[in-house]
């Protein structure tokens, strides 16, 4: 036997182990690659998510600064309509306030025809009411202003001349006494002589009180909406 030569069942143990170890070494490294496989794949569902949450970012970020924008012009338009609020009512008040000037002006003119039921004024925040007695303004069955309304209408045209930008509406009326025979060619009915009464006042406030035509309308009602009863002549 040679020195140094290896006996070939020692070779065979080595070829054995060294065997083993590539087998064992060639699992590890399809191990691995698998792994790695897996993790790339992991990792490009990953970049896609974040590439879509990143989206999902820069949307919710536009919402988010529309909804901004719009609050900010929702709370302007709620101060702006607060403040309209505030102003109207503001003016409302003042109007109220003028009116009641009025009111308490008329009171005070016609103190002596309130006192014997013959006018009634009276007022409902910013609408004013002067209802006077058909007796006071006309004999029944006419529409000529009799002398003592003349002097009413005179005393309520000059507090009207202190109303400004103000519509006044005068409302004629008439009593429930059927329009005769005689007058049924001028006056058909109630209705036409209401009206002919409501125009005739509106041109004595006009004419006579001064008081500016622009502000004047007249409507006629007839035995309609009543300001008394009507069951009877005297109504």
């Amino acid at each position: 036997m040679l020195a140094g030569c290896v006996s070939q069942g020692k070779y065979d143990d080595l070829e054995a182990k060294a065997s083993a170890e590539r087998a064992a070494l060639g699992k590890d490294v399809a191990t691995l690659r698998e792994e790695i496989t897996h993790r790339e794949a992991e990792i490009a569902t990953l970049k896609g998510q974040t590439a879509e949450l990143e989206n999902r970012k820069r949307t919710l970020e536009s919402q988010t600064a529309a909804l901004n924008d719009r609050l900010a012009e929702t709370e302007k338009q709620a101060t702006e309509a607060t403040a309209r609020a505030a102003e109207a009512a503001a003016q409302k008040d003042a109007e109220i306030n003028r009116l009641k000037g009025t009111y308490d002006n008329l009171v005070k003119d016609l103190q002596g025809e309130i006192s014997k039921g013959e006018i009634k004024v009276t007022q409902i925040r910013d609408k004013l009411s002067v209802q006077l007695v058909e007796k006071i303004l006309f004999d029944s069955g006419k529409a000529e202003i009799k002398p003592q309304g003349k002097d009413v209408l005179g005393k309520v045209g000059q507090v009207l001349l202190q109303v400004k930008d103000k519509q006044i509406r005068i409302e004629g009326y008439t009593d429930a006494v059927p329009i005769g025979a005689a007058l049924r060619q001028q006056f058909p009915t109630n209705w036409e002589l209401s009206a002919q009464r409501a125009t005739t006042v509106l041109r004595f406030l006009e004419e006579k009180a001064g008081v500016e035509g622009k502000y004047l309308s007249a409507v006629g009602y007839g035995p309609f909406r009543p300001v008394a009863s009507n069951d009877t002549p005297e109504g």
